[in-house]
């Protein structure tokens, strides 16, 4: 039961982790034509493959008068892991490596397989595949809608999972060429969570893009 908890929560607060996508630092990006779609972004994504930033979260939930706020640290490293460490209000992690979520918080840690929750495994998988450039992935997952140019970009994601839409009604990713800015999480129920980011350090360039 403790440990179905521990999911249950991870995957409420799942706003905060989707800012892991913001990692991508941005680099030189291609020309844009009239329309700017799906694999070009996926494209610009995948040009990196590991990054830092620091977040600031704003979490806007139902019943309180003012938003909870935390901030840290984000990194990501390619092929498969991606961490966020915050560092207020209080210190907490979260590490996602492979198929295991470690959760640390006052010094104790516990760890656990994301396939047991397959709703988690949706959006770890989703942020992978963007973070990669793997748009087969991510419109498994969620039906993607993209606004915009290179320039200045907006990427609206809506589960098509049923599960996950038991959980998430939608996210909304806003950027410039290969870098996230911010990250909007509408959870079913009302709560919102928005993370502005600042990216740290760029990521070393893959020696080619990952094929969307």
């Amino acid at each position: 039961m403790r440990h179905a908890a521990e999911r249950r929560r991870w995957l409420k607060h799942a706003g905060q982790a989707a800012a892991w996508l913001a990692l991508g630092a941005s680099g030189a990006a291609p020309a844009a034509g009239p329309s700017f779609e799906l694999p070009e972004l996926m494209a610009l994504l995948a040009r990196r493959r590991s990054g830092e930033a620091r977040f600031t979260e704003l979490r806007h939930v139902q019943g309180l008068d003012q938003p909870l706020e935390a901030s840290g640290t984000l990194s990501f490293a390619a092929p498969d892991r991606l961490a966020r460490h915050t560092l207020q209000p209080r210190p907490e992690s979260m590490v996602v490596e492979g198929n295991t979520l470690t959760l640390t918080r006052s010094g104790r840690s516990r760890s656990f397989a994301l396939d047991a929750t397959p709703e988690l495994v949706a959006l770890v998988e989703a942020m992978r595949a963007t973070l990669t450039g793997n748009a087969q992935t991510l419109t498994r997952y969620f039906r993607a809608q993209l606004a915009g140019s290179a320039e200045k970009w907006t990427l609206d994601l809506v589960p098509a999972d049923s599960r996950l839409a038991g959980q998430v009604r939608s996210v909304r990713i806003a950027g410039q060429q290969g870098a996230l800015y911010s990250i909007e999480m509408l959870l079913v129920g009302g709560d919102r969570s928005v993370m502005s980011i600042d990216p740290l350090s760029a990521g070393t360039a893959a020696s080619a893009p990952v094929q969307p």
